[in-house]
Formats: structure tokens, sequence, C-alpha cells
């Protein structure tokens, strides 16, 4: 093709330039691509490959003008890369470069299947300290190798997490898509995620970072993404993760909720996680139920709607429970009042009562507001009632400071 492209142009003037601007590859691509036309050895990489197997199939260089031309060699060593974890990585990364050709040609597709097989099946992966081939356009070492594996170091379950992170979002949800295809447990999946966000979303980084006092190398390792980067990320994760109780730690969910908010992120994104949370409350933590309230009204300091609707499913999911166990409420209460001290409903009791005595110094909550939340706690659920009490009278001190303080004022 390039022959009688060149054919074609320089017969239409003396002087000619022939420029491929829709080259895959662009300017490297055609220097190795001229190379291997002449005759010139050049090394075939797991960075490199891709992009050649594209412009060769681009300028037909097919074997109908020459035995072991350019697409079967690369092809043949688009194979031999599969065998490789670490090669497959690179390869697919570069297929971003060349879109759509890599996609027309399923090298996006067999690299991410390439890498799904591996994660399912330990044994099928290996490391090679260089994979490469020398090539010239002569036959005679079109199978010149020089790849060496050693033994694979993995360990445990999680190996390939931060392998997998170095992707970008869009082959990194259709890996997972493709694992998830090929049964990988939840669980797996989950933790591939929560991985995923903490190490591209700084509002997530920095929390699980700031324990450990190593946010600043974290920063300067990782370049921060734009607020709409994070907003489209933080929905994909949550749209991504299974939906079994319990997949994702409640402490990661309710980081990815605050993020969410402060992001803008979609009602859809932000009521799914509510949900999720709810079904989980009662492995919360006080601090991280005080979500700032960001909303357009803004009128507490927190988000006590939000804890609402999060306790309200947890509410939902706790009666199921008990319905599946007794058709006594009552029962259930003397239960967990007496023998289980510690169940989910007397955590989650303990944890709204703690919640409300933090908000209840803001001048902003409203008493109704106040009431509806302790109401949802059945009575059955608090096995003492001095968090509740407590809380109403921190409430009732700073209503009636603000009682005496307008009578004041009126005067």
């Amino acid at each position: 093709m390039l022959e009688s492209m060149m054919k074609e142009t320089s017969s239409e003037h003396e002087k000619s330039v022939l420029e491929l601007h829709d080259l895959p590859g662009g300017a490297k691509a055609f220097f190795l691509v001229a190379k291997f036309c002449y005759g010139v050895k050049m090394e075939l990489t797991a960075p490199n490959v891709v992009g050649l197997r594209c412009a060769a199939e681009h300028l037909q260089m097919t074997e109908n003008y020459g035995e072991g031309n350019l697409i079967m060699q690369t092809e043949h060593f688009l194979n031999h890369v599969f065998s490789y974890w670490t090669d497959t990585l690179k390869a697919l990364k570069t297929c971003e470069e060349v879109l759509p050709f890599a996609e027309e040609l399923h090298i996006t597709s067999r690299s991410i299947h390439s890498l799904v097989l591996k994660v399912a099946d330990q044994s099928l992966v290996s490391f090679p300290v260089s994979t490469s081939q020398s090539v010239t356009q002569s036959p005679d070492d079109a199978e010149v190798w020089n790849g060496i594996s050693l033994t694979p170091k993995t360990s445990g379950e999680d190996w390939w997490f931060e392998d997998v992170s170095s992707l970008s979002l869009p082959l990194y949800k259709r890996f997972m898509q493709g694992a998830s295809a090929r049964q990988m447990k939840p669980k797996r999946i989950a933790e591939s995620l929560v991985y995923y966000a903490k190490k591209h979303i700084p509002l997530l980084g920095s929390q699980a970072t700031s324990q450990n006092g190593n946010s600043s190398s974290l920063k300067s390792t990782i370049s921060t993404p734009s607020e709409a980067d994070q907003r489209n990320l933080i929905e994909e994760i949550v749209e991504l993760l299974p939906n079994e109780k319990g997949i994702a730690p409640t402490k990661f969910l309710l980081g990815c909720l605050r993020a969410a908010m402060a992001l803008y992120a979609s009602s859809s994104c932000c009521a799914n996680l509510e949900k999720r949370i709810g079904a989980q409350l009662d492995e919360a933590d006080l601090e991280d139920l005080l979500i700032p309230n960001i909303g357009y009204s803004m009128e507490t300091l927190h988000d006590i709607d939000c804890v609402h609707r999060m306790l309200d499913h947890f509410m939902i999911v706790e009666h199921d429970v008990i319905d599946s166990t007794s058709n006594d409420i009552e029962e259930e209460g003397r239960i967990i009042g007496g023998s289980q001290p510690q169940s989910p409903m007397a955590k989650v009791a303990n944890l709204i009562d703690s919640y409300l005595a933090e908000v209840a110094p803001d001048v902003n909550v409203k008493l109704p507001k106040f009431q509806s939340l302790a109401a949802v706690i059945p009575d059955y659920a608090r096995t003492l009632d001095d968090g509740v009490y407590r809380a109403i009278g921190i409430y009732l001190k700073v209503q009636k400071q603000i009682y005496i303080f307008l009578s004041m004022s009126c005067k």
C-alpha cells in the first residue's frame, strides 16, 4: 500500500511529499516500519508492538507482499507478549494511543482477556526480564526471541491490585467486568475497586494515608485528576461494586459518600452509597457520620437528612432480619435488650444517640428534625436511655440559651 501511494503521489508531481497523518503510532511507528522495509534490524517490544501491529494493518503489510511481512511478525510477537503479565500490561496501556485501530484488531480485548485469565489462575503468570524480538524482513530472523522467564513473585490474592490500578479508568473498568464474568469472588473485586479508588481519588487517598503519615509521598507520585474525572471515577466505582452486604468497609463507603457529595456526583450514586451504608450502619464510627452539609440550603452544619435516610435503610434491613427469625417484635426486643446487648440494632441505637449529642449544639437544628431522627430507633433497641437523654439535655440547653438571648434582644 505504501509503495502504491508513493507511486500515485510521484506521478502527479515531479517533487512530491507523502503525508501519512492517519498512520497509527505516528512518527515512531513509521520510523520502525521504514527500518523494517529497508531490512534494518529493529526490536519489537511490549510498548511498541501494538502501534506497529496497527500500522502494519493500515499499510496492508500482508504475506501477499512477501513472506514474513510485518503483520505476521507483529501478530506472532503479540501472542508471545500475552504469555507474560507485565508485558501484557505494557501492551494494553499503549492501546489507547492507537484507538480505534487496536479495537478493530481486538488487541485491547485480547490483552484484557489475557490479564483476567492470569488473575483467575496464578499458575499462568510469568514475568520476563525482557521480552523483545529482533526482526528484519528476512524470514530467517523471525524467530529470534530474547525473553527469559522468572518464577512469578506473587503472594496472596491481592498481588495484582497495584498493577491493574495503573490502568486508565476505561481499561480498568473493562478488566473488572471481565473478572466478574469469570466468576471472580465478589470480595476480591470489591477490594480491588477500593484500592483503585483510594489511589486515584485524593479525598479517599488522604484518608487512607493520613493515619500512616504517608500522604505527602503519595501526592508526589500521583498527579491529581480533575474534579470531573474524580466525579466520573467515583460514580463508576460505586456502580461496579458487587451488591452483597458488607462487600466493602463501611468506613470506605462513608468516605466515598463524603467525596461524592463534595464532587457533586449524581443523585443515584449518592443514593446507592446511602443504601449500602445503611445496610451495615452498625459498623460505622461516629466521626464518619458527621458529614458536612454542603447542600443548597445548608441550614445545619451536618447533613442530618443523609444520616436519617441511612438509618431508614438500616431499619428496613433489620426488620427483614427480624421478620425472618421471629414474628414477635416484642420478643425480639427482649432478646436484643437482654442477652445480646451488642446486636446490630443495639449498636446503631448507641451510635444514633451519640450522633444526636454531637449535632444538638447546632442552633439551626429544628425540633421536628431532632425528634424525627431520635424516634426512628424503637424503644426496645435502647438498653439504657442515658444516651438519648444526654442528647436531649444538650439540645434543650442550647435552645433555652437561644430563647433567653431572643427575649433580651426584644426588650
